[in-house]
């Protein structure tokens, strides 16, 4: 007769049995999965290395090309603006070394530039916008046709364009130097804007900015500055906008301008002015731009060509 004893001693080998058993094979395919991790991990580890490796070959690359934009910039751009008249307009996220080398290769390129304005934060702010509004309607000069748009980005382009810019046709300033002073001395006032000394009018402008705008209002802030930029275009006898890399994305003032034909049809655009071949680019598109053409230039991908005169290698 099978004894309790028996049945107990029986059960407690057959858990004992089952617990050698899960402990052999999970030991079993443990030592499989490591295997297995470890030849992943090791062709990982691989892939990570002629990534770098490829990443170090294309930045040796890419350094080497922009040292050789720098160094052939000034003789590919020398006479292009022989005698011509540049006023520079900033935004507050341009960075500075943009822009010095920028005033520096337009020297080169036998242009003057005759003062520099920085449009601050409060300028493209959409909170400010009413302010803004005000401020620009009370300065406008006398006998000045402002555009019927409300929008503030084109208002203030009327007003700046008016006194900052020669007349196209005539190369004669639009406006007095008495109204020149008030209009800069206005907007400084409100916050807006940040005048250089003895700013003079010229016959072309860049307006040079940074990165894509973010946070609240994004969208609103970048196009203050494109509709600024293009209202700028109409009133001289041209304008280029040029931004760092992002500038051309959709919070981006270039990528407003990109985005909307009226505007690509009149205003250059150039997406890599933090390199010298965009700097390059920027003084090209000026010169495009007293021979009555537009364009897109740089590395983005709704550019249509890296710089004016060189052809597409995208189709775009």
């Amino acid at each position: 007769m099978i004894s309790l004893r028996y049945h107990v001693v029986s059960i407690a080998a057959c858990f004992l049995a089952l617990a050698v058993g899960v402990v052999l094979g999970s030991t079993a395919l443990n030592g499989t999965l490591l295997s297995g991790l470890a030849g992943e991990k090791k062709d990982l580890g691989s892939q990570v290395s002629d990534l770098e490796a490829q990443r170090n070959a294309l930045t040796a690359r890419l350094a080497d090309a922009d040292a050789f934009a720098g160094a052939m910039g000034p003789k590919v751009v020398a006479g292009v603006l022989d005698k011509r008249s540049v006023v520079l307009v900033t935004t507050e996220d341009a960075r500075p070394a943009d822009r010095d080398a920028l005033k520096q290769l337009i020297g080169q390129s036998g242009a003057t530039v005759t003062g520099e304005v920085q449009l601050t934060a409060a300028f493209a702010d959409p909170d400010k916008a009413d302010q803004l509004r005000d401020v620009v309607t009370r300065l406008q000069p006398a006998g000045s046709k402002f555009p019927t748009a409300g929008d503030t980005g084109t208002l203030a382009g009327a007003l700046l364009g008016s006194v900052l810019l020669l007349d196209k046709t005539s190369a004669k300033p639009q406006s007095s130097g008495e109204e020149l002073a008030a209009a800069l001395g206005g907007l400084t006032d409100g916050g807006f804007v940040k005048a250089g000394p003895d700013v003079k009018p010229a016959q072309l402008a860049v307006v040079l900015t940074g990165a894509q705008a973010t946070g609240d209002g994004a969208g609103d802030r970048a196009a203050t500055i494109a509709r600024f930029a293009t209202q700028l275009d109409r009133t001289g006898a041209g304008t280029v906008l040029a931004g760092d890399a992002g500038s051309a994305d959709g919070t981006g003032a270039l990528g407003v301008v990109r985005a909307d034909t009226s505007s690509t049809s009149i205003l250059s655009t150039v997406d890599n002015v933090d390199t010298s071949a965009g700097r390059v680019s920027t003084v090209l598109a000026l010169k495009e731009q007293l021979d009555g053409a537009a364009g897109r230039y740089g590395i983005a991908g709704n550019a249509q060509a890296p710089a004016p005169g060189v052809a597409s290698q995208s189709g775009n």
